[in-house]
């Protein structure tokens, strides 16, 4: 066979169709392979090749820096959808972009440059933050480059850096844009401004049953119903059969005679602390020299001590005052460091550890040979359990035969109404409400496998559909919501009326007298507005939009309807701060940067072999 396919490749007629299948190839993608890449690279930009080697390394740091934020190294799929070939791939082709350039312009980098990076590398440093020979070359090995690899390396980025300073490192921003930015930012304005609130405005005519009717029928989807199913559910989990036992006394005696040697009291202390000012710092420490008590001083200084409870050392999350807390006495107080400043901790009361009685062990003790019988138990009762379901024996039964509490809810496809299943998972509510919601009535329903432990059984007694509500059902609800759109109607057009006259030169005060307010004086406030008053972004952004003169209104974040007339502008003096000024000026040198670096990517031209890229990310990714 093969020898026949040979002969015919010989052959002309071979040849002929050898040649349609290269074209043919060649129109499904492969042409930039065989039109000037070769094998070892990804991709070239003009004449400068991305290496696979670069590729796969800059490829596999992107993978490792998700990884660090996402908690796992992503899979295929997941590098896919974050984007991660796309950006390493155009990262590569920018550098590639510029090294051409710097070809261009005879750019380089001396050795004694690149000895220079090298030695104020802090990677390299050793303990005494000079540069370490053996630290370079850990580094070299777990990065995959080889010493000749990095020095190339460091070499373009040398002479890209040249480039890039050379044409952007005296980059300012002008005066002009300077005092622009921070005229927008800082300007300031006054207003007289009145609200308008339904107590302004003439009563409204209560709506009609026909308009109600009407109201209805053009906003149905706001008043249909969801679909609720009727559930009934049973869990079985460990801790819910524990609950079912009763452990005798003389069952907690025996297990507290066998135990007891092994059974410890936590030592507890009722502990108080309270923040202390520089001043107060100093009468608690005069305090502690005289013996004053803890609540005299506090008492004295006006201060309110906050009562953290009877705790065990472990209760308390804080290191610092838990040491301070269980080394003083009964009474006794401490000033320690804490993060609003000094604060003094006070033990009123210590109860002490050692050998619990038999009257304070029994409920520990209940609750554990509760469990245990709950454990050894739980296998068999689940067999009954699915026996009676098989046998189609109703969740009630079941639950009466085993002492088990049943669940009841009308749920929604949210699942929020699960949560009359007590310590219900957060992540098995959408997998209860999703099962609930495929299930079919009369039909025997799977146990679900809860995420904590155990398992939930339901039985779908009722479904009630999504359906459009008559009036008589939500007409109270569609009279309100008819009042609210019709109350909000009316300020807008009162607002309009008011900024009418107000177009026509009468006063504000006269405006607001018709509608029985009086204006009142703003703050001076940006166009970001202020953050305790009716001034809020919304409403500066409005009284913003126009000049000295400018007048209007707006409806602010909470609702209100605000008129108001602009009677002083403050302008910003001079430019930004300083740090705000070489703040933004970082941001517009790297704006222009990044437009130039993608202009002259775009310039070069990207070109892509498909196919070794395919087989770097198959390698670090499994693709």
């Amino acid at each position: 066979m093969l020898d026949s396919l040979r002969g015919f490749a010989k052959s002309w007629p071979g040849k002929i169709m050898g040649a349609f299948l290269l074209v043919g190839v060649a129109g499904f993608g492969v042409n930039n392979v065989i039109g000037g890449l070769n094998t070892t690279s990804v991709g070239k930009v003009g004449n400068q090749d991305i290496s696979l080697r670069s590729f796969q390394r800059a490829y596999q740091t992107q993978l490792n820096q998700v990884a660090q934020q996402i908690g796992q190294m992503p899979t295929a799929e997941q590098a896919m959808s974050f984007g991660i070939p796309s950006m390493v791939l155009q990262n590569l082709a920018q550098d590639a972009a510029l090294d051409q350039m710097a070809d261009q312009f005879g750019l380089g980098a001396s050795d004694k440059k690149l000895s220079e990076m090298l030695r104020q590398d802090p990677s390299f440093q050793g303990t005494l933050g000079t540069f370490d020979p053996t630290a370079f070359k850990q580094v070299m090995a777990r990065s995959g480059f080889t010493e000749a690899e990095y020095f190339d390396d460091q070499r373009s980025a040398a002479r890209r850096q040249q480039l890039i300073l050379s044409l952007f490192g005296d980059t300012t921003l002008s005066t002009t844009a300077s005092n622009l930015v921070n005229r927008y930012a800082a300007d300031q304005r006054t207003v007289d401004y009145f609200v308008l609130s339904e107590a302004n405005l003439p009563p409204q005519a209560a709506p009609t049953e026909e308009e109600l009717a009407a109201y209805l029928t053009e906003h149905q989807t706001e008043f249909r119903t969801v679909e609720t199913r009727t559930v009934q559910m049973l869990r079985l989990s460990p801790a819910d059969l524990a609950a079912t036992k009763t452990i005798t006394p003389e069952a907690i005696a025996a297990e507290y005679e066998r135990t007891k040697a092994n059974l410890t009291k936590a030592e507890r202390r009722t502990i108080q602390q309270v923040v202390l000012n520089d001043a107060q710092v100093t009468a608690f420490e005069s305090g502690l020299a005289l013996g004053t008590p803890f609540e005299t001083l506090v008492t004295e200084n006006g201060l309110t001590a906050t009562d953290l409870g009877s705790l065990a050392k472990s209760d308390v999350n804080d290191a610092t005052l838990a040491t301070a807390a269980f080394g003083l006495a009964d009474g006794a107080f401490v000033i320690i460091d804490g993060a609003a400043g000094k604060r003094a901790v006070h033990v009123s009361a210590i109860e002490a550890g050692g050998a619990p009685t038999l009257d304070e062990a029994a409920p520990q003790i209940a609750q554990e040979l509760a469990r245990v019988q709950a454990r050894n138990e739980i296998a068999d009762v689940q067999d009954q359990i699915e026996e009676l379901r098989a046998a189609f024996r109703p969740l009630s039964e079941i639950a009466q035969r085993f002492s088990l509490p049943i669940y009841e809810a009308k749920v929604t496809a949210g699942g929020s109404e699960l949560s009359v299943l007590p310590d219900l998972a957060a992540e098995d509510v959408p997998r209860v409400s999703q099962a609930i919601f495929k299930a079919e009535q009369g039909q025997l329903t799977s146990a679900i496998p809860l995420a904590g432990s155990g398992n939930l059984y339901f039985d779908l007694s009722a479904i009630d559909p999504a359906r459009d509500q008559t009036l008589d059902e939500v007409h109270d609800a569609v009279a309100t919501a008819m009042t609210i759109e019709r109350t909000n109607d009316a300020l807008l057009a009162a607002s309009a009326d008011a900024v009418a006259k107000l177009d026509a030169g009468t006063p504000i005060a006269d405006v607001a007298a018709t509608y029985n307010v009086f204006p009142q004086l703003s703050t001076e406030f940006t166009r970001f507005g202020n953050a305790d008053s009716t001034i809020d972004g919304t409403v500066a952004a409005a009284a913003f939009a126009g000049g000295a003169d400018h007048h209007g209104s707006a409806v602010s974040q909470a609702g209100e309807h605000v008129v108001f007339q602009v009677i002083d502008v403050v302008a910003a003096d001079g430019g930004m701060e300083a740090n705000a000024a070489k703040s933004l000026e970082n941001e517009m040198r790297i704006g222009v940067y990044g437009d130039f670096v993608t202009a002259v990517r775009d310039d070069a031209g990207l070109r892509i072999n498909q196919q070794a890229l395919n087989q770097v990310l198959a390698l670090n990714t499994g693709l």
